[in-house]
């Protein structure tokens, strides 16, 4: 996707060739490949928001893919993509939406919507910076299987350090839009754990996230602030919730004695 006359900068890729393969053609049959991952039953139509992992695809690409998958039908009516994860390299608090107006990837460049960004920083709940965007993979990631999935298609990108679950509410009330609007949270669960105590932690976690519990902790997803902020708004609105898929590392591609908790949750609204 490339931008016209008006794009005056863009966010180059950072993880490529790192986290997912750095060669469009190869990237794009990885993608192809982990979309085929089958969503779970319980789903009864597409959902409107998505909690996803942001880990290197040979870790967690299965679960995402099966998380994008879920989406499919969408393919026609979405045209932005709300992208809202942590800041794991620039001490942040609050919020922050970046300046430059595409990023890349090596499926191309993906718009960032300006007027949604403008609104949201008049408003005053988030601030413009960069620095928190720049070297950041938990959204870049999710990018190639945007470009894949979806058709035409804008983004917001947001990265939060601290904040209050209220506060994330407010700002996804801001930008919740209609049919044409996805929500994607991104988030990894529990960190560098053996394999049987990461599945009772990852358990405890999903279930608090199916009962829209807001109050997770790093320890327990690095996105913690994210998700909680998705969960306030959720049970508020007594939205339903549904997980897709949760694995680790030591099921995908990773040693069993130190591993990476990675879950996909549907929000219904």
């Amino acid at each position: 996707m490339r931008l016209g006359s008006e794009k005056t900068s863009t966010r180059p890729a950072a993880v490529a060739g790192l986290f997912y393969p750095g060669d469009a053609g190869e990237l794009r049959d990885a993608v192809t490949q982990y979309l085929q991952s089958s969503p779970d039953d319980s789903l009864r139509a597409p959902p409107k928001a998505l909690i996803v992992p942001h880990a290197g695809y040979v870790y967690s690409g299965t679960v995402a893919g099966a998380a994008y998958a879920s989406i499919a039908a969408r393919r026609q009516s979405i045209r932005r993509v709300v992208l809202l994860g942590p800041s794991h390299r620039v001490y942040l608090h609050g919020i922050a939406v970046p300046r430059a107006d595409a990023f890349d990837t090596p499926l191309g460049e993906v718009p960032v919507d300006r007027e949604q960004r403008s609104m949201l920083i008049a408003s005053g709940e988030v601030m413009s910076a960069d620095a928190p965007h720049a070297n950041e993979h938990s959204l870049e990631v999710q990018l190639p299987f945007l470009q894949v999935l979806l058709d035409d298609f804008e983004i917001l990108p947001l990265a939060a350090g601290t904040a209050a679950p209220d506060h994330v509410a407010s700002v996804l009330t801001r930008v919740w839009g209609r049919e044409d609007t996805l929500i994607l949270i991104s988030s990894d669960l529990s960190h560098y754990h053996d394999y049987a105590t990461a599945q009772r932690i990852d358990s405890e976690t999903s279930a608090a996230i199916l009962a829209k519990t807001p109050t997770l902790t790093g320890e327990q997803a690095c996105g913690a602030v994210c998700i909680n902020g998705l969960l306030y708004r959720a049970k508020e609105k007594q939205w339903p919730l549904s997980q897709i898929k949760r694995l680790n590392s030591g099921d995908t591609a990773g040693d069993r004695r130190r591993v990476v908790g990675y879950g996909a949750f549907a929000v219904h609204a």
